[in-house]
């Protein structure tokens, strides 16, 4: 596991496998890149030679730009690696990227000091937190082709001008905490669907609250029949592995609000009886990405010490063809009563979702989430990096879009268009899971409004379909890697700590 340190040493005598620094366009009649932050303190002879060095290699300084310099004659490390920041002034996000980059880039490498711009508490938190998020790699089905594969960046040190300052540890702590709970997402979602079946996910949700001031409850199946929880049993009937239902509460002394996190846990995505062509299946293993998000965000707010309440609930099932299986047109009674007519087994997140929002919300949250790999036209309306916000209350909406572009995750807002509510009509049952008409007409929005039948008047909700950002199948790039992103787990544990300080 990758650890992190900060030190105040001398940038050019430390001892170092690499010395990162920050470079940007030079500007004004200068061409080619200018060194930024701690570097550009670096003494004349060493700055004049790496600079030379830029030159020669085209270095241009603008984002994400990578260039090797040998590091004999500017520093004691072997190796000086010039991250580009473009044209500043610099966000947290540019620099988070720039810090993940690094963190990639250097894949084999021991040890690593970051002299990048980090002034402020914020900004070091970013750099922290990008380095640490960059750095991840899962690893652990790699046998005989791990040695051959390099291993993930082992040291980080950040550079900075006192690694005693007490703000300058607790935006280390902050984004230790933050970036352990979005790589835990990660390695749940990267963890091949036959060694996590729900009471898998349900064990590991366990083991990675122990420890911490949050009460844990697992309901089997057993539980849920008893319970009456019809959308989670219904979706996992034709399953050798029985679905879960886990509560996590975290309960700090006086806390007055109360934000309560529903995460949907397909465990594997069969589509079960619907079932989906297999190309891109293998991916389905990724559409437990809601529930490890909703994990993820309250560890972090736990390990913060977030001055706010917050439930998770994980809807934990595996949607299986099998003789056993939910049909198209069977009709499911779920927790509170209501009847859903399940036209297409495919759509089966809201119908685990309609059981943990109905719980949830006997736990009287002030603010309730849900987060979902939920539809495909998500991704086919906002892309690959961007997730959906759908809410009954337009300043939840906007704060969640903003809370969002805080810690630099992509999202936007979107409508529920009140005509779609009609093409949800059962002709047997209280409602239907998908449209009878028009069935790839605004589908996002669709799930989204069947979702809302399920939150009670008075009760602020919004919902998050992450289906996009969840599971990266492109290049890695920034902080970010192939395959499980722990998606929206900042922006959730962001909220937390909005309302946590009355926002």
């Amino acid at each position: 596991m990758t650890t992190l340190s900060l030190s105040s040493a001398d940038a050019a005598t430390l001892s170092t496998d690499v010395l990162v620094v920050a470079i940007a366009p030079a500007g004004g009649r200068r061409k080619g890149a200018a060194l930024v932050g701690p570097a550009a303190s670096l003494k004349a002879a060493p700055t004049r030679r790496l600079e030379e060095s830029l030159v020669a290699l085209g270095a241009t300084g603008k984002a994400g730009e990578v260039v090797r310099v040998p590091g004999a004659g500017i520093a004691a490390a072997p190796l000086v690696l010039a991250i580009g920041l473009g044209a500043g002034p610099w966000s947290a996000e540019t620099l988070r990227r720039a810090a993940g980059t690094a963190a990639r880039s250097l894949t084999g490498t021991r040890r690593a000091l970051l002299a990048l711009p980090a002034e402020s508490g914020d900004a070091l938190e970013a750099v922290a937190q990008g380095a640490l998020l960059g750095a991840y790699e899962f690893r652990t089905y790699r046998v005989h082709s791990k040695s051959a594969r390099k291993a993930p960046l082992d040291r980080i040190s950040l550079q900075v001008a006192d690694a005693k300052d007490a703000g300058a540890l607790a935006a280390v702590a902050r984004a230790k905490a933050v970036a352990g709970a979005v790589n835990l997402a990660r390695g749940r979602v990267h963890q091949v669907a036959g060694d996590l079946v729900p009471s898998d996910l349900a064990a590991a949700a366990v083991a990675a609250a122990d420890g911490l001031p949050i009460e844990v409850e697992v309901l089997d199946e057993d539980a849920l029949v008893a319970g009456g929880y019809g959308g989670i049993l219904g979706v996992g009937r034709g399953s050798a592995h029985p679905p879960r239902l886990v509560r996590l509460a975290y309960r700090p002394p006086g806390a007055s609000s109360h934000v309560a996190f529903v995460g949907k846990g397909i465990t594997f995505d069969t589509g079960g009886i619907s079932i989906k062509p297999s190309l891109g299946m293998h991916e389905m293993k990724s559409d437990m990405g809601g529930a490890a998000a909703a994990l993820g965000a309250i560890l972090a707010s736990a390990r913060l010490g977030l001055d706010v309440a917050v439930t998770s609930y994980l809807c934990l099932a595996e949607n299986m063809p099998s003789g056993t299986a939910t049909k198209p047109g069977d009709v499911l009674r779920t927790y509170g009563g209501t009847t859903i007519e399940v036209l297409d087994t495919d759509a089966e997140g809201r119908l685990v979702l309609s059981d943990g929002l109905a719980r949830a919300q006997e736990d009287e949250p002030d603010v309730l989430i849900d987060i979902a790999t939920l539809t495909g036209a998500a991704v086919i309306a906002l892309g690959a990096r961007t997730f959906g916000i759908m809410a009954n209350d337009d300043d939840l909406r906007s704060h969640i879009h903003d809370a969002a572009g805080r810690v630099g995750e992509d999202s936007w807002p979107m409508p529920q268009p009140e005509e779609l509510r009609g093409r949800l009509d059962s002709h047997v049952a209280d409602i239907a899971n998908i449209p009878l008409v028009g069935r790839r007409e605004g589908g996002m929005l669709s799930a989204s409004v069947f979702l809302r039948e399920f939150v009670k008047p008075g009760q602020k909700w919004a919902h998050l379909d992450i289906a996009g950002p969840a599971y990266n199948a492109h290049s890695a790039h920034g902080y970010t890697p192939r395959g499980g992103t722990g998606a929206a787990v900042r922006t959730l544990v962001q909220v937390a700590a909005d309302l946590a300080s009355g926002g």
